[in-house]
């Protein structure tokens, strides 16, 4: 079954070469039970090593059933320790944090058997440990962790079990039971390798090999090997179906196991994972917090410019200089009525309302309220999204009559109404009697300036009736379109200059504010402003990628020996990778959610503490969330690489 032909092996140490094995040539036939026996150094462990797929010769040839082994790849030999190479090693190599039947199990996990509980627990029982099977390592005597270490070896029904010093580390009646169960497997058709010190020990084998600075110096057979009749093994041994594409899709660890796996040692070690979440946590909750605020101000923004209308101009007075000096405004050019009528027949032009505006002291029976007046035009609701939610707008009659109607912001209903409907009813502004006809929408207050503190009359009463003003203080023109803006501007100039006989120099006396441009760059400036907020939660989240990765570093110099375990019993560098980016994934896409949770909480808070404008939106819960998942596969893929390119001899070696 194992044939080795001149096979060699030298180790380097620096410049130093040592030579563990030379020109070794030995012939293993099937239900063998061999001892391999010789002092510290004289080749023994390179020798099993070698036979388990652990390390390769430098040169020499390994024969299985027939077929050359050594050409394989790293991960083809991993499938055949997983599928033919049961390992029993001197210290166990357990995984410290969990039960001796979830240690059993680990070998079930490379070679893809979905039953692994069942498996796993027959071969606890079978070495006699069923009542010690949810017992930790560190819970179990030194020959109860030998049997599970025989379990685990034997999941997977391989045809050899390899034991390196099994009963080194035992007492004499630990010994003799952990030796009755190796000749227990051998008689039931295993092939049993194990290398020992001790000769009373190595007498119980059929066969013993001693060794001497790597070679082979006898090989003879015990005469207990006459006494009992050769087992029944299976012969035919096929490399070529064991590594089928086929048996590959049976055997390869699946990702619900690798799963598993990841959440029990994130599990295992809270504080490193605690840590290794904490720096993406924080980072999310910047993200979510940040853009929160970010979008609640840019619709905020967005809402208030709403307010203002669409392709709107404001025409008003500007200020002539005499002498460098600054007078008031309008002081050279004053509208009038005319000058709005006059612009209102532009082409570009929709619609026109001139307005005026003033303070004025209101009363409702024994309340009354200092609110703004504004005298506007009967086109002023639609242009300024000012249209009544109860009641009406002024008519174009009411409007040239002069007629004494208004409409109440929601602050001045409140003050003087309360909870009551205040349409229908009269009011007094400075001493003039009143009828209310509507109420205005409510558009909200910032610190400064309570936008729904006002009343909206006729242009005509509050000029004539109220203020006393013979001009207006500024025309609203409404542009048919925002491609005609500049068009419109360049037509009004005209024709103010025009009625009012101004000179190009007297541009100063009257200016003419694009609303659009305002809105462009309040907008402009909101969309830097998320882009920097976003930036800076950004750069958060790479910091905790960073930390992720340092963490993930430090743990697998922390978890060698483990890593060394999973690879000697079957496990890929894929499934190593596979399982180390996995928990990478699961610390950040956890520290991710919990950040998303306390992300919300903070914008809530901030909305209620600092009256700030929030809002989380979808994306930017997704943009989190993806960012996260990314983080952990970028920043989790260096240390997972790291750990599936460890050799699993020195992995097993570290200390």
């Amino acid at each position: 079954m194992i044939e080795l032909k001149n096979v060699s092996k030298t180790y380097r140490t620096g410049q130093v070469g040592v030579h563990a094995l030379k020109n070794v040539s030995l012939r293993i036939t099937p239900g063998e039970f061999i001892a391999i026996v010789g002092p510290s150094g004289s080749g023994k462990s390179t020798l099993l090593h070698i036979l388990g797929f652990l390390d390769r010769p430098d040169s020499g040839s390994y024969y299985l059933g027939g077929s050359e082994v050594t050409e394989h790849t790293d991960d083809e030999l991993a499938i055949l320790r997983n599928r033919l190479v049961g390992f029993v090693f001197q210290q166990s190599h357990f995984l410290p944090r969990v039960t001796a039947l979830e240690n059993a199990e680990l070998p079930l996990v490379y070679a893809g058997n979905r039953h692994l509980k069942e498996k796993a627990h027959e071969k606890i029982e079978e070495v006699g440990l069923a009542a010690r099977a949810s017992h930790r390592p560190n819970e179990l005597s030194g020959g109860e962790q030998q049997r599970v270490a025989i379990a685990r070896s034997l999941v997977n029904e391989p045809l050899v079990i390899l034991a390196d010093e099994p009963t080194g580390n035992l007492d004499t009646k630990s010994e003799d039971e952990i030796i009755s169960i190796l000749e227990g497997l051998n008689e039931k058709g295993k092939t049993i390798i194990m290398v020992t010190h001790e000769k009373e020990i190595a007498k119980r084998a059929k066969r013993i090999i001693s060794m001497r600075d790597g070679e082979i110096v006898s090989d003879t057979t015990s005469t207990r090997s006459e006494t009992r009749e050769s087992p029944k093994v299976p012969m035919n041994i096929s490399i070529s179906d064991i590594l089928s594409e086929s048996h590959l899709s049976v055997r390869r660890a699946a990702f619900i196991d690798h799963l598993r796996q990841a959440i029990h040692a994130i599990v295992s070690h809270k504080m490193r994972s605690t840590l290794s979440m904490l720096g993406i946590l924080i980072g999310v909750v910047a993200v979510i917090a940040m853009l929160a605020v970010g979008q609640g101000a840019k619709e905020s923004i967005s809402e208030r410019l709403a307010s203002l209308g669409s392709n709107l101009l404001t025409v008003r007075p500007g200020s002539h200089r005499h002498h460098h000096v600054a007078m008031e405004a309008g002081a050279v050019t004053r509208f009038t009525l005319r000058d709005a009528d006059a612009i209102a027949r532009l082409p570009e032009a929709k619609r026109v309302s001139p307005s005026v505006r003033g303070r004025a002291q209101v009363v409702y029976g024994n309340k009354n309220w200092n609110t703004m007046v504004q005298g506007t035009g009967v086109e002023y609701p639609e242009m300024r999204a000012a249209v009544p939610t109860v009641g009406r707008s002024f008519t174009e009659e009411e409007l040239r009559r002069r007629e004494k109607v208004a409409l109440l912001g929601t602050t001045v209903v409140k003050e003087l109404y309360g909870d009551s409907n205040p349409v229908g009813t009269v009011i007094k502004m400075n001493r003039i009697t009143f009828r209310v006809i509507g109420i205005l929408p409510e558009k909200g207050a910032d610190r400064w300036h309570d936008r729904d503190d006002y009343v909206v009359i006729p242009v005509t009463t509050a000029m004539y009736r109220v203020l006393g003003k013979q001009y207006v203080d500024n025309i609203f023109v409404e542009v048919r379109g925002p491609e005609l803006i500049e068009a419109a501007q360049e037509s009004i100039g005209a024709i103010i200059k025009k009625r009012h006989r101004l000179k190009d120099e007297d541009e100063e006396s009257f200016e003419i504010r694009n609303m659009a441009e305002i809105q462009e760059v309040i907008e402009g400036t909101t969309k830097t402003m998320s882009w920097l907020l976003g930036s800076i939660a950004a750069i958060s989240l790479l910091v905790g990628g960073i930390g992720i990765m340092n963490i993930m570093l430090v743990s697998v110099t922390e978890r060698t020996r483990e890593i060394g375990l999973r690879k000697a019993i079957g496990g890929r560098a894929k499934d190593i990778m596979t399982q180390f980016l996995i928990e990478s994934v699961v610390m950040t896409f956890s520290g991710g959610i919990i950040g998303i949770m306390l992300g919300i909480g903070i914008a809530v808070l901030l909305s209620i503490v600092a009256d700030w404008a929030t809002k989380v939106s979808v994306s930017s819960v997704i943009l989190a969330t993806t960012f996260s998942i990314v983080v952990g596969l970028v920043f989790g893929l260096w240390p997972a690489r790291q750990a599936s390119r460890l050799n699993p001899i020195e992995a097993l070696r570290f200390e």
